[in-house]
């Protein structure tokens, strides 16, 4: 008798073993997936098997806070993610919520990437979450020092903002 697979497995969407694993430890998670144009943060959390979005911010909520409309296409580099990642972690303060755990589902994991940038402004916004320092980004790509001139300026306003 063969197995049958679930269907999402066969997608390439859901790692089973891994959403047990997290579901398990009953701690909310903070769920981090790219598109094409923007980054999703989401701070859920799961009642027997079903999830509930608590707080959930994107990319794009940036252009709330400053970020220039000619720059759209920008709203998926560093240090926006990093700037999502402190947002989303501002908000959840609000809601007196304090821990998470990471959950990147199938998104391959590379140090110094996006997902860690939006880690690494989880954590600069007091947020109790198990972290490696040296998968975070370093400081001059968070800060935006490889970009140009005004794209630094609009990104300190920003930041500057979501304090």
């Amino acid at each position: 008798m063969t197995k049958t697979q679930k269907k999402r497995k066969n997608e390439r969407k859901t790692d089973y073993k891994a959403r047990l694993t997290l579901l398990k430890s009953e701690i909310p998670r903070i769920v981090v997936r790219k598109t094409n144009k923007y980054l999703i943060a989401q701070y859920v959390k799961s009642y027997e098997g079903q999830d509930s979005i608590i707080v959930g911010v994107t990319s794009k909520d940036l252009l709330d806070y400053g970020w220039d409309k000619k720059y759209l296409g920008s709203l998926k580099s560093i240090p926006v993610a990093y700037l999502t990642g402190k947002l989303l972690g501002n908000k959840i303060h609000e809601k007196k919520h304090k821990e998470a755990i990471l959950d990147i589902g199938l998104i391959r994991n590379v140090s110094g990437s996006r997902i860690y940038a939006v880690l690494k402004g989880l954590v600069d916004a007091n947020i109790k979450i198990p972290f490696n320092e040296k998968a975070f980004p370093s400081e001059e790509r968070i800060s935006g020092k490889h970009l140009k001139e005004d794209v630094r300026k609009m990104i300190d306003k920003v930041k500057e903002k979501i304090k």
